[in-house]
């Protein structure tokens, strides 16, 4: 099963802000939540506060974002830099 990738919009704000100083991180960042669709639990990444939020860290960037199986989505929530 694949899952669809959503960006909330404070998220991808984020993810335009730092594209401008750092277009190869955040490439590997997309790539990364990319590879979500298919494991959205993949190893490395950690839950947050219970098994569907989940933390995921890519280069100097975390993401935040949420699994719903009922409708078979992945929400980025929120990017930021490690730091």
């Amino acid at each position: 099963m694949s899952y669809e990738i959503i960006w909330d919009g404070p998220a991808l704000d984020a993810a335009t802000l730092f594209l401008k100083d750092d277009p190869e991180g955040l490439r590997q960042l997309f790539a990364s939540i990319d590879l979500l669709a298919d494991s959205p639990r993949p190893e490395g990444s950690i839950p947050y506060g219970s098994p569907d939020p989940r933390r995921l860290h890519s280069g100097r960037y975390r993401a935040r974002y949420e699994i719903s199986e009922h409708t078979v989505r992945i929400i980025v929530l929120l990017v930021g830099r490690t730091g």
